[in-house]
């Protein structure tokens, strides 16, 4: 079963495709017996990693072309339709990064949006080890930089950090001594 079809009704028609998004809608029964439109949308779900290289964590500085300034962003991307969320996740860090990892944990499934079906799973992808050049998409240029723990938390504060839904995360671990341990611990246990 797909993620849509757990939260749209049988009788939800698909009335526009577009390269990312589909919007879907319904006849829904109103609690007064009258019948309204209902709409919803739907894209691919997003892979995303922390990606570990020793005692680092690998982010990116990215540009693209309908962004104003460069922004620092994890490594991740857009899942494929019936693509596995693991396995676009592995495809993402290598393309953007040239990295693989062999001990990867799924850490969060996060759906931001309300009316929109889609998934955010973002993994923890130990022991990372360069294995090619990145491979970029045409509307991408990123850079890598490695990290310390403690600048990857503050990043919860650095506004142009496009994971926002991490920042709260980000910042309750920078002053909760036992979730800072933890935290460490999960990015960085060895296997």
């Amino acid at each position: 079963m797909t993620d849509s079809q757990k939260s749209m009704p049988a009788n939800a028609k698909l009335v526009f495709k577009g390269k990312i998004f589909e919007v879907w809608q319904w006849e829904q029964k109103m609690f007064d017996g009258s019948l309204e439109v209902f709409e919803q949308l739907r894209r691919p779900n997003t892979a995303i990693m922390i990606a570990t290289v020793e005692d680092k964590i690998l982010i990116e500085v990215q540009e693209q072309p309908n962004r104003p300034r460069p922004f620092l962003s994890l490594p991740g991307g857009r899942c494929d339709w019936e693509e596995n969320p693991l396995a676009a996740a592995r495809r993402e860090l290598l393309e953007e990064t040239g990295y693989e990892s062999r001990d990867w944990t799924l850490w969060k499934e996060l759906n931001p949006v309300g009316k929109i079906e889609w998934t955010v799973y973002t993994y923890i992808a130990r022991n990372c080890v360069q294995k090619k050049a990145p491979h970029l998409d045409a509307g991408e240029k990123i850079t890598t930089r490695l990290i310390g723990f403690e600048e990857f938390l503050m990043l919860s504060e650095d506004p142009t950090f496009y994971e926002r839904e991490l920042a709260g995360v980000l910042l309750r671990t920078r002053y909760d001594p036992n979730a800072k341990e933890e935290f460490y611990n999960l990015l960085f246990k060895t296997s």
